[in-house]
């Protein structure tokens, strides 16, 4: 019987060069830091991504919209403006309103999401400007908002509305949409921080939405409402919102209504975008 005994090779340690020493830490130009645009742009293309891989968030976007229009331009037409035709001349830009405005508090839902998963956390580590990740996740929530409103759009012209002010009538009310629910939507940003969970930031943003959404001259005139229901729609935002988009459309802009738009929607980015911020800074 014979045995046989293996001899191990003899392992030899790498020992790098001096020019490869050189070259790793020798110190280069370092990075520029992102701009706040750059750094805010970059987050807006990760909540557009995000709908690339998962379509089915357009549902709201799209068969909400296009639901809504179908259900109360057949429930109210003939009962409240004699035809359809005639209904959907009023009733359109109302519920572009309604429907574009509603889909604002997926942006409270989508936040408070990404913080209870930790995605947050990481963020706040990275070194840009510190606003980015909120400003970005809105921004891209905007194109959310336009296909909203061009799907109502494309419903109610096969349906027959036909607006006054053409294209451009059409392009300014929906710009004024977006621009308003873009400040908007730093409402559900600030309950999206301090919520405990996806549902409860739904929950109060519906208790907010519906009384502003239906409480309006979305869809019948206000004369016809009780006195006392006059005063709450007369200052309702949404209300002057539908007024400015209507006469937009109709190609006799309502400047009064458009700069009581505007005022409200700097209002609102100044009031619930420092205290989103604040409530960023310190959770």
């Amino acid at each position: 019987m014979t045995t046989t005994t293996v001899t191990p090779e003899a392992v030899t340690a790498y020992a790098p060069s001096r020019e490869t020493l050189s070259a790793v830490l020798t110190r280069g130009e370092r990075p520029r830091r992102p701009s706040a645009l750059s750094a805010s742009t970059t987050f807006g293309w990760r909540a557009i991504l995000k709908i690339k891989h998962v379509p089915e968030q357009l549902f709201d976007v799209t068969a909400f919209p296009i639901i809504m229009t179908l259900m109360f331009t057949y429930l109210f037409g003939g009962a409240l403006a004699g035809s359809t035709r005639e209904y959907l001349q009023f009733f359109l830009p109302g519920i572009m309103v309604t429907s574009v405005v509603m889909i604002t508090m997926y942006t409270g839902v989508g936040l408070n999401t990404d913080i209870e998963k930790g995605v947050f956390d990481r963020f706040r580590t990275l070194p840009v400007w510190r606003p980015a990740a909120l400003v970005g996740m809105i921004f891209g929530d905007v194109l959310r908002y336009i296909l909203a409103a061009t799907t109502i759009m494309i419903v109610g012209l096969i349906l027959g509305f036909r607006p006054g002010g053409g294209f451009l009538g059409v392009v300014g009310g929906i710009a004024l949409l977006v621009v308003f629910s873009f400040a908007f939507s730093w409402i559900w940003t600030m309950f999206g921080l301090f919520l405990r969970s996806e549902k409860s930031v739904m929950g109060v943003s519906m208790l907010v939405l519906f009384p502003l959404t239906f409480l309006s001259n979305v869809f019948v005139d206000p004369r016809t409402m009780p006195g006392w229901l006059q005063a709450f729609v007369e200052v309702n935002p949404i209300s002057h919102l539908v007024t400015a988009i209507r006469s937009i459309m109709a190609g006799t802009p309502d400047m009064t209504e458009m700069m009581w738009t505007l005022i409200a929607s700097a209002l609102l980015i100044l009031v619930f975008g420092t205290l989103t911020m604040r409530l960023y800074n310190r959770k």
